[in-house]
């Protein structure tokens, strides 16, 4: 494992004669459709682990940066205490408004989706949220999912943003971890967003196209195709991540 403070970047005008549906459809076809995933660290880690530049390669770097594609909730409920593995949730839901399972329906009226229904008064359905982030130089978005200990962090980061008329799609986002605890003590690492530099006219363009394929395949992604562990801020216990 190689370790990078920073990831090399060039910018997004590549991006003009590349479409990612024909490329998808030509090279995987019959095959899953996945992407990279970038992994937070447990127990307060500051170092995010990074697709390396071959299969099976991993880069370590304590920031990197990239514009995000496609953001979107992603909710899990498991029945039996979560120990690991490839198992689907027994409730989940890509879009944090109507959960398919059991028991289903509409998340935000679910007793398992309120403050209190899971241990130390956290939640029984785990809200997480998928960000697809695309990074310089490179064509293929990679994958991160934000644990319940970043959603604050990044909602404040789009809710400033758009005060600038800005989205999350029109500028690079610089990502990093702090280490943080709650309320019972636990560390873990908490994601941190910043703006990087606004794109220009050109790379906006070639990026909202992009998006829009990238948001056609996001519900194809499964739960359960990524390794690791993370510490849930909630309860303390050690998670496999739902991305």
């Amino acid at each position: 494992m190689s370790k990078n403070e920073m990831i090399p970047a060039t910018n997004y005008t590549a991006l003009k004669d590349f479409n990612l549906a024909e490329a998808v459809a030509s090279e995987m076809s019959g095959m899953d459709v996945s992407f990279d995933r970038v992994t937070i660290p447990a127990a307060g880690g500051t170092t995010f682990e990074l697709p390396g530049e071959l299969p099976g390669e991993t880069d370590a770097a304590k920031e990197f940066a990239g514009v995000i594609l496609y953001h979107h909730p992603l909710f899990a409920y498991y029945r039996e205490r979560f120990t690991g593995g490839n198992n689907a949730p027994d409730c989940g839901s890509y879009d944090g408004v109507t959960g398919v399972g059991n028991p289903g329906g509409v998340c935000a009226q679910c007793p398992l989706n309120q403050f209190g229904s899971g241990e130390n008064g956290g939640k029984a359905c785990k809200n997480k949220r998928r960000i697809f982030i695309l990074r310089e130089g490179e064509l293929i978005p990679i994958l991160l999912t934000l644990p319940t200990g970043s959603m604050k962090e990044f909602a404040v980061y789009v809710k400033r943003l758009l005060a600038k008329g800005k989205k999350s799609s029109s500028v690079v986002t610089r990502f990093s971890l702090q280490k943080v605890q709650n309320s019972g003590g636990i560390a873990y690492s908490q994601a941190k967003f910043a703006v990087d530099r606004v794109l220009t006219d050109e790379e906006q363009r070639y990026i909202s196209a992009m998006a829009e394929q990238v948001k056609a395949f996001a519900s194809r992604v499964a739960y359960d195709d990524a390794p690791g562990e993370v510490i849930d801020p909630e309860t303390g216990e050690v998670m496999q991540p739902l991305n």
